[in-house]
């Protein structure tokens, strides 16, 4: 049998924390959502001013990015690239930037997903949650 490490609330807490003390530096304000790695969604945060859509483009860029284990603008690229066919792949809904894998020991164990400010800007809210797990 196989093991392989997983989130803890504590540290979904922690990324969210981490995820939240970024886009407050920067006077953003988005939704947060972290999943396990089947893309279940353990932790959601819309923050003040935020637009209602983000809470639900912010939880399908994390699904995106745990499920297919990297980034969810890969995808977005590949789409804007000309593989317009792929908008049809099954249960990926947040093929936009900003879904953000969490790798432990070359395991996906999660993802976070954000949304609120440029996609940009959304991944580096994710990537600084992802930081604080200093993995």
């Amino acid at each position: 049998m196989n093991t392989k490490p997983f989130l803890a609330l504590a540290d979904v807490k922690r990324i969210a924390a981490a995820s939240e003390a970024e886009a407050l530096k920067n006077y953003w304000a988005v939704s947060i959502s972290i999943v396990d790695d089947g893309g279940h969604l353990l932790w959601m945060q819309r923050m003040d001013g935020t637009a209602p859509i983000s809470s639900h483009i912010a939880p399908a860029k994390a699904r995106t990015a745990a499920l297919g284990r990297r980034e969810s603008k890969v995808y977005e690229d590949v789409i804007n690239q000309g593989r317009t066919s792929f908008l049809s792949a099954p249960v990926l809904e947040g093929m936009l930037e900003g879904g953000v894998p969490i790798m432990v020991e070359g395991h996906c164990v999660g993802a976070v997903g954000v949304s609120g400010v440029k996609s940009p800007e959304d991944a580096q809210i994710a990537k600084a949650g992802i930081a604080a797990l200093g993995v």
